[in-house]
């Protein structure tokens, strides 16, 4: 029976569309291009005959210009392909539909279900979504081909925004252009001619000129390896929140305490919705048959939607057997919010990401936002951009930027000459502002690199291979790649190099030496990308910061091992001292020695979080309301207001908002004062005669003297104002240390046994560690819920009263096991999954890891204290 692979199941659904692909331009949406671009997909989409892929959001009319399968007919054909709700996505692909104006043909793909469109709340569409969608997007398009015949030129370009925002009673046109866009209505001659011939003489055909089709296509996921991914990050289901504001929530992006609560009808999250639709899709292209489990409220909910679906739709159907295991976030934060020994983590938490693309969501109704919080927030990107023009030196800059130059003018010298002078002059002129601007690389030098999980060597895909590595084996492991490379292409590198060590140095020469040639830079484009990868990850400005972190966490774990809480929360001042006072000391002396301060102030407080945590499954009951005495949390308040007011610039946290300004004006005021010295020229007082000057200047003195009260008044104002909100902090951090207390699953003794453990391994372990050995060990979890299929539960519920109930089937007895996190994972637990499957002696199990998004530390502080946090 062949393997599971997650990547070759999404390239396979692409090969399906291949009648769609053939002969059209494919628009993909950001979210789309993250799972495209990792899963190696562009060279499918040419291979079917797509004639361009380009970006949805960032389209242009020369996009139908560049033709790779060398058809001389125009276009007719467009493929949008989006990770989004087809109401997010409507006004992208309006302005696509309205600037090739000769397109008759327009398929659309969406990763959204028919079924998730009914039910998500904001959606505007019913039952009959995608037909809906059809017949609103025609009518759209209709409606802006007749504004477009009855005005002029210059009518179109300047009242374009305000037609488009006219009523229409049941299209979606006031969605389609805000301001900066730009339909370019003139700029394809294809688009001016079909206008000329087909709608002049009689507009009631455009219609039917335009074919519009729209298809489920549930394949939108990135792929980190063939068996580990996560979706989209700018995609409506990574983007959609998995709480709603309350009590017992941190966070949009993270599930709730499990409380032993079950979510009715509208207080289900949005993000519950989508991610039950998602996961019976990915088992039904996978051809799975899925028992279903899970630990927490939210994946119980997942699982009972996941369950009513698999009851509906799959009776009668012959599949692979295999285990479903859903897992709500929230019932490991430590987790992720720490810094393990993993070479994939540092790569994604040092590399620079592409900035996210702005999306204006369409709300059903006058509703601007659910009462109870906001249906959407914003994920970190998983489109990294590795830096190798940095790794050249001045030398190969200018070869590069020579060879592009002349690369380009090449070009424009064969551009089409049945062109109109006046284009003929503009590309001229940008040959010359090529030549005389600056040098090309500097605005290149993030577009050199990204992460393809289908690079491999000799058949296993690099991603897959360092995923589960330690940071040393991961990093020797590509430099014997590299030599391999090395190898391959006979060449030599002058650089020493001592086994079972990596330095900067030897993966530098070697990646500069198959970067030399254009031939060698394709053969293996992989490895060099993933070996810059590695070197922005081990260079000294990344690598110290993570090793502080790793040191300050493993100082704080041996503390919160001890008998008394007292050592864990002096541990904890003494990191908020040491970032403030560093950062504080290099602003005023007006150097760069804030630099050489490895952790920040916002690093303190996510050690603070991860100490919160320690305290509270150690020591919950140390204090009346957290983990630590009255006295010892005191003292952790004044450390955190006295670094606030040191450093209010690099404490722009959700707990501050709308302070922050006042903060850097009191700290620039107090700097001011400060500086201000007695000129030496300036005369002492005692110099004049007070009788002759009499009481001159007493009216100043009186100012000055009301000014300072009134600063002194204002002063003690901001410093009530900030102990409140430091005091909201820290009810949101006895909240954390309340993860082991509240979440029913913990609470029940579960897991509790092992955590006490000190020194030993096991006890080191993550919540996925432990819940997979148990399950590989067929150990009975009393918290984990078993989702039965409609006849398992006819049994339990009819015969079982004659003794002929279904005996609940045991996780650890399946041969395929799927994990999904809501709430995301990171590279460490990828690790400790598969340490799992070979300490518990199962390494013939086939497991598959899931997540909502990859989450790394400083992802973590965000969901928890920036601006995606429910904190107040």
């Amino acid at each position: 029976m062949a393997l599971v692979d997650v990547t070759k199941t999404c390239v396979d659904s692409i090969r399906q569309i291949a009648e769609h692909v053939d002969g059209s331009i494919v628009y993909l949406d950001a979210g789309s291009t993250e799972s495209f671009q990792l899963m190696g997909a562009f060279p499918v989409l040419l291979d079917l005959g797509a004639r361009a892929v380009c970006s949805l959001e960032n389209m242009c009319s020369s996009d139908q210009v560049v033709d790779w399968n060398s058809s001389s007919d125009p276009a007719r054909k467009v493929v949008v392909i989006t990770s989004r709700l087809l109401s997010d996505a409507h006004r992208y692909i309006l302005r696509c539909l309205s600037t090739h104006q000769g397109v008759c043909c327009c398929t659309i793909f969406t990763s959204i279900s028919e079924l998730a469109h009914s039910a998500y709340p904001d959606s505007p569409l019913g039952p009959d979504a995608f037909r809906e969608y059809e017949s609103l997007l025609v009518q759209d398009y209709e409606e802006f081909a007749k504004k477009c015949v009855t005005k002029t030129k210059q009518q179109e370009y300047s009242n374009l925004k305000e037609d488009m925002n006219l009523n229409s009673e049941e299209g979606w046109s006031q969605l389609t252009f805000i301001e900066g866009d730009n339909p370019h209505l003139d700029a394809s001659p294809t688009g001016r001619d079909f206008y000329k011939d087909n709608i002049v003489e009689g507009t009631e055909d455009v219609g039917q000129k335009l074919l519009v089709s729209v298809h489920h296509f549930p394949m939108i996921l990135c792929p980190l390896s063939p068996r580990v991914f996560v979706l989209p990050s700018e995609g409506s289901m990574a983007e959609a929140c998995l709480s709603v504001e309350h009590a017992d929530a941190f966070s949009p992006g993270l599930p709730p305490l499990s409380t032993g609560s079950s979510f009715d009808g509208d207080d289900t999250p949005p993000g519950a919705t989508l991610t039950a639709n998602f996961l019976y899709h990915l088992a039904a292209k996978m051809d799975l048959k899925m028992e279903i489990y899970s630990l927490g409220d939210l994946s119980n909910t997942v699982g009972k939607m996941l369950t009513d679906m698999s009851s509906l739709y799959d009776v009668g159907r012959r599949r692979r057997s295999a285990g479903l295991l859903l897992i709500d976030r929230t019932l490991d934060l430590l987790t992720p919010c720490c810094h393990g020994d993993s070479l994939v983590d540092r790569m994604f938490s040092s590399l620079p990401r592409r900035e996210k693309t702005k999306y204006y969501t369409h709300i059903r109704g006058s509703e601007s936002k659910p009462n109870n919080g906001p249906s959407s927030l914003q994920r970190a990107s998983l489109d990294v951009h590795i830096p190798l023009v940095k790794i050249l030196n001045d030398e190969d800059y200018q070869t590069y930027n020579f060879q592009l130059s002349e690369s380009v003018e090449a070009f424009l010298c064969g551009w089409d000459s049945s062109n109109s002078d006046s284009q003929i002059v503009d590309l001229i002129n940008l040959r010359n502002k090529i030549h005389n601007s600056e040098p090309l690389y500097s605005k290149l030098e993030h577009l050199n690199g990204s992460f393809v999980s289908t690079d491999n060597f000799r058949g296993t895909p690099y991603l897959e291979a360092i995923l589960d590595r330690r940071t040393k084996d991961g990093s020797i492991l590509v430099k014997k790649w590299l030599q391999e490379a090395i190898r391959r292409e006979n060449l030599t590198v002058n650089v020493k190099s001592r086994p079972g060590f990596v330095t900067k140095q030897e993966l530098q020469a070697m990646i500069k030496a198959l970067a030399k040639s254009q031939s060698s830079l394709l053969r293996n484009k992989g490895i060099i990308q993933l070996a810059a990868a590695t070197l922005v990850a081990l260079d000294e400005s990344n690598s110290s910061r993570w090793d502080a972190f790793m040191s300050a966490e493993k100082i704080l774990s041996v503390s919160a091992g001890g008998d008394t809480s007292q050592n864990l929360a002096s541990q904890i001042e003494d990191l908020i001292n040491k970032s403030a006072f560093v950062k504080s000391l290099g602003q005023k002396k007006g150097k760069t020695e804030a630099s050489k301060a490895l952790l920040s102030f916002q690093d303190a407080l996510l050690l603070m979080v991860t100490g919160y945590i320690l305290a509270g499954e150690n020591f919950p009951t140390s204090g009346p309301d957290g983990p630590f005495s009255w006295q010892e949390e005191q003292l952790l308040k004044d450390s955190v207001v006295d670094a606030i007011l040191e450093n209010p610039g690099v404490t722009k946290l959700k707990f501050l908002d709308g302070l922050v300004e006042e903060l850097e004006s009191n700290v620039n005021r107090i700097n001011s004062e400060e500086n201000k010295e007695v000129s030496p020229n300036q005369p002492d007082k005692d110099d004049f005669d007070d009788d002759q000057w009499g009481e001159w200047g007493d009216e100043d003195a009186n100012d000055d003297e009301d000014s300072g009260k009134k600063d002194s008044y204002g002063n003690m104002q901001l410093k009530l104002e900030l102990r409140d909100r430091v005091e909201n902090l820290f009810k949101f951090l006895h909240q954390l240390s309340s993860l082991k207390r509240k979440n029913k699953p913990l609470r029940d003794g579960t897991f509790a046994s092992e955590s006490n453990f000190s020194g030993d391994p096991y006890a080191s372990k993550g919540l996925l560690y432990k819940l997979l050995m148990k399950v590989m060990n067929k150990t009975d979890v009393p918290a984990l819920e078993y989702h039965s299929s409609t006849v398992g539960r006819l049994f339990k519920s009819g015969f079982g009263r004659f003794g002929l109930g279904q005996a609940k089937p045991n996780l650890g007895d399946q041969n395929v096991i799927m994990v999904f996190i809501v709430g995301g994972i990171n590279g460490l637990e990828v690790r400790e999954a598969q340490e799992a499957l070979s300490d518990s002696g199962r390494p013939d199990v086939e497991l598959i890891l899931g997540g909502t998004t990859l989450v790394t530390p400083d992802d973590m502080l965000d969901l928890l204290m920036g601006n995606s946090s429910y904190i107040r």
